[in-house]
């Protein structure tokens, strides 16, 4: 090597990101793998670069042994103390066979290995680069397409956005920007693969997170997102200060802020709803902007309730092709069954009655034990109990 290729390792660090070193390590392995090829030994060869004359040195290393069975490996113990007297027997010695003419094979092989270890060094570099932005979001140009997949540039690297990661009522175009979500990024023996979505739940936090500064600095949290991509998107948030009003806050002034937002979704339909400690307000919040009358919770179901609605809110509470009711559900984690309030009547009259019984019978029990002198509330007490304890036997 001379000191032009010292400075062509320099404009390649300077260029492509890639370590001088990196280079150098792929430089001694290719000249080990043509020396090997064109001289029939390597097993005992080492390179040595010089960083300073950019001068490469090929040594054979031999053991010092007292008879000598293959001279490619093995030294005689007398050979090597006229090298140096101090050598004994099992040492090392290093011995200059840079051939003087690798020629142009020899060559040719070692570009090609340099080569092919620059390759892996850049998708190296751009994997460590765009594992980093996973889970996030980022601004891509729309390239090209074929049946599997739109191609999305994101600078260094191509981008893949499948169907399903796509939003149904989006038109892509060559050159047209978009903003995509890293949903995952694989190191494949092609190199880098970067996989992004646009219908993803988590893009629309993220967006969330560009668009109010609240949401980003945690003053505003995200609870949970329910989304039917490119048609519309329900989203509980919290507020951490209690002044701040959390709903509000996402809106912005004059719905500036999810305008934003729903803009840039090319319309999608957005609900921001305020998350509740309270299972009953949260579902109600929830199937907004129908307004809720009762919630009624299974007690065989931890997880199912009744929604009671007006009547002429329940096509509203549903929506279009169950989609409010369905959302709710996701939001919430709820299974939701919605009535309307003239089938609840008769169940509200039954809880009604069987309270009315439950009191009577507290107020008749109440009114016998005022009756009752002390001595006498005992031996009832104790006749109670005897009557139980004969009844178990």
């Amino acid at each position: 090597m001379s000191k032009e290729m010292l400075n062509a390792l320099d404009a390649l660090e300077a260029e492509k990101g890639i370590s001088k070193e990196i280079v150098i390590d792929a430089l001694e392995a290719a000249l080990v793998s043509a020396y090997k090829r064109h001289y029939g030994q390597a097993q005992n060869v080492e390179v040595e670069f010089d960083g300073k004359k950019g001068n490469i040195h090929v040594y054979a290393v031999k053991e010092v042994t007292e008879e000598v069975f293959d001279s490619q490996l093995e030294v005689s113990l007398k050979e090597a103390m006229e090298v140096n007297g101090a050598y004994e027997m099992g040492d090392k010695i290093r011995f200059e066979v840079t051939p003087k003419d690798f020629g142009r094979i020899a060559a040719q092989t070692a570009k090609q290995v340099i080569l092919q270890r620059v390759r892996e060094a850049e998708r190296n570099i751009i994997y460590n680069e765009f594992s980093a932005y996973e889970n996030d979001i980022m601004q891509g140009i729309v390239e090209r397409q074929d049946r599997r997949y739109i191609y999305v540039n994101l600078g260094k690297i191509e981008a893949v956005l499948s169907k399903q990661d796509q939003m149904p009522n989006e038109f892509y175009q060559p050159h047209d920007r978009i903003k995509v979500y890293v949903s995952k990024v694989e190191n494949t023996s092609k190199g880098p693969q970067v996989f992004v979505s646009r219908s993803h739940p988590d893009l629309l936090k993220r967006l969330f997170e560009q668009e109010i500064p609240e949401v980003y600095d945690g003053i505003v949290e995200i609870v949970s997102i329910a989304r039917e991509a490119g048609d519309r998107s329900k989203v509980s948030v919290r507020s951490t200060d209690p002044n701040i009003d959390p709903v509000g806050t996402c809106v912005g002034p004059k719905g500036q802020r999810v305008q934003a937002i729903v803009n840039e979704l090319k319309g999608e339909n957005m609900d921001i709803v305020e998350w509740s400690e309270d299972p009953a307000v949260f579902i109600s919040n929830a199937l907004n902007p129908a307004q809720v009358v009762d919630v009624i919770f299974d007690q065989n179901n931890s997880k199912a309730c009744t929604v009671v609605v007006p009547d002429y809110q329940l096509s509203l509470a549903i929506g279009k092709r169950g989609q409010n009711a369905r959302l709710a559900a996701k939001l919430t984690g709820f299974k939701i069954d919605i009535k309307p309030e003239s089938e609840m009547e008769s169940y509200y009259a039954e809880r009604a009655d069987n309270q009315e019984t439950v009191e009577e019978e507290v107020h008749d029990d109440a009114i016998v034990a005022s009756d009752l002198t002390a001595d006498e509330y005992e031996n009832v007490e104790f006749a109670e109990k005897t009557a139980e304890d004969e009844e178990q036997v």
